[in-house]
C-alpha cells in the first residue's frame, strides 16, 4: 500500500512560508549531494600525480578527463543554489530562486551520475579489463536510472494521473 502525497498546496502555510521550507528543504538535500561530489573531485585532482596514471591508455586518460569535467560541471551546478540565494537574498523572488535551484540540482546530480559511472568505469577498466568493465557500467548506469530516475518519475507520473481532472 503506497500513502497518498500530500501536495504543498495542502499545508497550512504562506506562499512566503512554502518557498522558505521548500528552500531550506532543497539547501539540505544539498548537504548531502556536495560532500560526495568534493571527495569524488578531489580524487580526481590527484589522479595524475600517480605513477601509473602514465601507463593509462587513451581510452583512459579521455574516460578521466570526461570523468573530471563531469564532476566539476556537478559542482558547479550544485553549488549554484546558494550563490544564486545569495545574491538574489531579500530581493522577495524565492519562488523563482526555489524552481531555478531545483532544475540546477536535478541538472547537477545527473552530471554527478555521470561522473559516478564514469570514474566506476575507469578503476573497473584499469583494474580488470574489458569485459568487467562493460558489465560494471551496465550494472551501474542500471543502478542510477532505476534509482534515481525510473522510480520516482513513475510515481510522479501515477500520482499525477490520480489527481489529474476526469473528462
Amino acid at each position: 500500500m503506497t500513502a497518498e502525497p500530500t501536495g504543498d498546496r495542502d499545508r497550512d502555510e504562506t506562499p512566503f512560508e512554502r518557498a522558505d521550507r521548500n528552500l531550506l528543504e532543497l539547501l539540505n538535500e544539498l548537504r548531502v549531494a556536495l560532500p560526495g561530489v568534493q571527495v569524488l573531485f578531489a580524487f580526481l585532482l590527484v589522479v595524475p600525480f600517480n605513477q601509473r596514471f602514465d601507463r593509462m591508455s587513451e581510452f583512459e586518460r579521455d574516460l578521466y578527463f570526461g570523468v573530471l569535467l563531469c564532476t566539476g560541471i556537478a559542482a558547479v551546478l550544485l553549488i549554484a543554489p546558494s550563490m544564486h540565494h545569495r545574491l538574489e537574498f531579500r530581493h522577495r523572488d524565492k519562488e523563482y530562486l526555489v524552481e531555478e535551484a531545483n532544475r540546477l540540482t536535478i541538472a547537477g546530480l545527473s552530471f554527478l551520475a555521470i561522473a559516478m559511472t564514469g570514474a566506476i568505469t575507469l578503476i573497473t577498466h584499469l583494474l580488470f579489463g574489458t569485459a568487467a568493465t562493460v558489465v560494471t557500467t551496465a550494472a551501474v548506469l542500471l543502478a542510477f536510472g532505476v534509482i534515481w530516475y525510473v522510480i520516482p518519475l513513475r510515481r510522479l507520473a501515477a500520482v499525477r494521473r490520480r489527481h489529474a481532472p476526469r473528462e
